[in-house]
């Protein structure tokens, strides 16, 4: 399954699956009857209820009041996608978030693209525009996503906060090695997945080489700190310094 890598606020790439055709199809599904149970509303309760074709009997004031009824129908996908970051509750239900490709937030543009495009891939070729679009494209885009640059991604990745170089941090932190500011966001991953590896193996040869290999680098020598300690310490460090 194609990927695209999100940036997160601490300059961390962290990669989502495309969301697959099924999922899409799921989320179309379950917004179709979202927007099912609101028009059996309008009809039941507003519509039938007042008699309203009995009131006004000119065609036009009819039509008015039955588009402005169905609004939140005919704007569905475009207003929840842009108060929801990219999704509605079909996609938020199924897990799944449309995105830039560049793995940005989509913006309102993006949105109203998509939305009007929805007149030709979706609703003017009952889909079928769209599932031959998402069946050919590398990251399953049908023509509003083509024409807006974005695609939708899967949020059900594994990943939490040990596959990246991010750490919790208290809010009374006080770091201690000001020179982690010298390693990259590369080299700090490097580190925590070298050492995360050599405990799961109980390796102590390669953390000695890596603790070797870090005080080159930097400058910082371990000092009182155990080789743990000091780990965790400069990758704590590292995150309080460029997370600021």
């Amino acid at each position: 399954m194609p990927e695209i890598s999100i940036n997160t606020t601490q300059n961390v790439n962290i990669n989502f699956a495309v969301a697959s055709i099924g999922a899409r199809m799921g989320a179309y599904l379950t917004d179709g009857a979202v927007k099912l149970c609101y028009h059996l509303l309008m009809q039941w309760t507003i519509l039938s209820g007042v008699s309203i074709d009995n009131v006004i009997r000119d065609n036009w004031s009819m039509m008015a009041i039955f588009i402005l009824l169905y609004l939140p129908v005919i704007f569905y996908s475009l207003v929840q996608e842009s108060l929801m970051e990219g999704q509605t509750i079909g996609k938020k239900l199924l897990g799944i978030k449309v995105v830039k490709i560049d793995g940005y937030q989509a913006s309102f543009f993006d949105y109203l693209v998509r939305w009007v495009l929805r007149l030709i891939d979706i609703s003017g070729s009952l889909y079928i525009a769209g599932m031959t679009s998402m069946a050919a494209t590398k990251y399953h885009q049908r023509l509003g996503d083509l024409a807006a640059g974005t695609a939708v991604i899967s949020l059900k990745n594994n990943i939490n906060i040990s596959h990246t170089i991010l750490e919790q941090l208290s809010e009374d932190y006080q770091p201690v090695f000001a020179q982690v500011v010298r390693f990259s966001d590369n080299d700090m991953r490097i580190i925590k997945e070298t050492y995360q590896n050599a405990i799961k193996n109980n390796d102590q040869v390669t953390i000695k080489k890596l603790i070797s290999k870090m005080e080159t680098v930097s400058g910082i020598q371990q000092g009182a700190f155990s080789d743990s300690k000091f780990i965790s310490t400069i990758i704590k460090d590292y995150n309080y310094y460029t997370g600021k």
